[in-house]
């Protein structure tokens, strides 16, 4: 027997899937995605994308997207949007764009089955009551007074719920279980609630509107989801989700399957605190290079194929976990480093006069778009008297083993010459504003002369030929890893107040901004960035930081815990 080739990472709910369609359960997969348009999504959400996206991929069949719209009072066509363009972003397309409320209709007739059957009953508590009465882990439930309602008054009460007359909260319509049951979930659960509010799709057609658990294991079996696969919270519904079906003539039997959820450390995935965070201006926006959501991410220049890679690489278990930011930083990271093109930039500017350039002269220098892809081919890069570099790259009087310029001492321009500091104009202040410098022209790289070595080498942009440019140094949201480990404070107390640093006047080389040019590129020695147009209010370009070259914070996590 041949050894299989199939290189595909494999977890439980690929095996669970596999199996059943080679037992011939199904003749091909379905699943589906089911947000709901209540806020932007987040990194999380992109596991359950690749993964429903992905296995239908796999195995040849179909994924849904399906708007779980079933809270009229918190959604909003603006966030249809920008789910339907993350998807997109991420690199799917579903085969049927659905909605929980095309099945309103149908829900409602089954929910009148239920009430015909003696399993569903209008309730007339109000909510705290309901609540303090559905017992404890340890304590049953105690039955409603209205439990035992005759058929005739429960149809009577819930069409008039639907027609309108009722205030919100005056009724609801609750499953007929068993209050005594150990899942909670399983004492009579509610189906229906009173929402005299619009929606966004039906307008004012509905004054009921299905809870989640009733809409969600009936709009799969209408779609045919053949697996169902939801994250660990929703495994205690389970068997709530299989009593529905078991109760109604559905057209199919979906499985669900649990996974844990993906959580990442220094910043909060629950959208009530995105949304917070939102309205309360600690961020600029819903896709704020600072937020989780995938337009966030996005905007600061994460790519698709790095969260993609990302989720993969991380596999699907049973078990929550947080992961490390650094780890989602590493992917993005590995991706861009093989991707983006070099260039240089400038962010904190010190002028050096090359005082034996010529004045008025350019001279057009070659350097390599990516140095490990010699066939992406080169840039020109200009020089001219007057160049910027970092100011963090000169000291007058540096430390034992400061390999880049001082007084006297040499560097080579990256890509270009060798260059030795003769003088250090300051200010009346005795600040630096300016510095001296020679070049060695026979020091040009790739001439002869060039094997010349010194320890130092520093980036650089002509002074004459770069453009100004907006950086956005972004960091993360917050500075402590769980910022909602502590149940009695505010986790917004734990926000980050370096998450920004706003560097008006840095430079970047030409090639940057040329026609063409790509929005993504490695300023050497700086970080990866991201051209952001949708911050651009003037003829100043605007990049925000995606990631540095180098895990800083693992050094800085590792300082803490020595520190204790």
């Amino acid at each position: 027997m041949e050894a299989s080739t199939d290189t595909t990472p494999t977890n439980f709910i690929r095996n669970i899937v596999k199996a059943d369609l080679e037992a011939g359960k199904h003749a091909a997969i379905v699943t589906r995605f089911p947000p709901e348009p209540n806020g932007f999504l987040h990194i999380g959400h992109a596991k359950a994308i690749c993964l429903n996206f992905g296995l239908a991929d796999e195995f040849g069949g179909r994924t849904n997207l399906r708007f779980d719209d079933t809270n009229p009072l918190k959604e909003d066509e603006v966030y249809a949007q920008a789910i339907l363009d993350d998807v997109r972003w991420l690199g799917f397309e579903w085969d049927e764009l659905c909605h929980a409320s095309d099945y309103f209709d149908q829900l409602y007739d089954w929910a009148l089955h239920l009430v015909r059957e003696g399993k569903a009953y209008v309730d007339s508590q109000d909510a705290d009551t309901i609540r303090a009465r559905r017992g404890t882990l340890t304590e049953p439930g105690e039955d409603s007074p209205f439990r035992g309602r005759s058929t005739e008054e429960n149809l009577d009460l819930f069409q008039r719920m639907k027609d309108g007359e009722f205030g919100d909260g005056e009724h609801v319509l609750r499953a007929k279980i068993d209050m005594a049951a150990p899942n909670i979930n399983l004492r009579d659960p509610v189906m229906y609630r009173i929402l005299n509010a619009p929606h966004h799709r039906t307008g004012d057609t509905w004054h009921i509107y299905p809870m989640y658990d009733w809409a969600h294991g009936q709009s799969d079996a209408l779609e045919h989801v053949t697996h169902s696969l939801c994250t660990l919270e929703f495994e205690d519904h389970r068997p709530l989700y299989d009593w529905f079906l078991d109760q109604i003539p559905a057209p199919s039997r979906p499985r669900q399957i649990e996974f844990a959820r993906g959580n990442l450390n220094f910043t909060v995935m629950s959208k009530r605190r995105l949304r917070e965070l939102v309205e309360e201006k600690h961020v600029d926006g819903w896709d704020d290079p600072r937020m989780p959501t995938l337009a966030g991410l996005r905007r600061r220049g994460y790519t698709p194929a790095s969260i993609r890679r990302f989720w993969r690489d991380l596999g699907v278990s049973k078990s929550d976990s947080i992961i490390d930011m650094g780890v989602l930083e590493n992917a993005v990271r590995d991706d861009l480093n093989a991707t983006a093109p070099r260039a240089m930039a400038v962010l904190d500017p010190l002028k050096v006069v090359l005082t034996n350039f010529p004045e008025g002269d350019t001279e057009w220098l070659e350097a390599a778009v990516h140095p490990q892809q010699p066939e992406r081919g080169s840039r020109r890069v200009p020089i001219s008297r007057e160049i910027w570099v970092e100011r963090g790259d000169f000291m007058e009087d540096p430390p034992r083993k400061f390999f880049r310029l001082k007084p006297g001492g040499e560097v080579r321009l990256r890509n270009a010459f060798i260059i030795r500091c003769t003088d250090v104009i300051k200010g009346a202040d005795g600040a630096v504003t300016e510095l001296h410098c020679e070049l060695d022209p026979e020091s040009r790289s790739g001439m002869p002369g060039a094997d010349r070595r010194v320890k130092g080498t520093i980036h650089w942009v002509s002074a004459a030929h770069g453009q100004a440019a907006e950086v956005r140094l972004y960091d993360r949201l917050f500075s402590v890893e769980n910022p909602l480990a502590d149940k009695d404070s505010d986790y917004r107390q734990h926000l980050n107040p370096e998450s920004l640093q706003v560097v008006e006047n840095a430079w970047v080389e030409p090639s940057v901004l040329a026609d063409g040019a790509a929005d993504m590129h490695q300023f050497e020695r700086t970080g990866y960035f991201a051209r952001d147009r949708a911050a651009e209010q003037g003829a100043k370009a605007v990049f925000n930081r995606t990631v540095t070259l180098r895990d800083t914070w693992a050094r800085l996590l590792k300082e803490r815990a020595a520190r204790g």
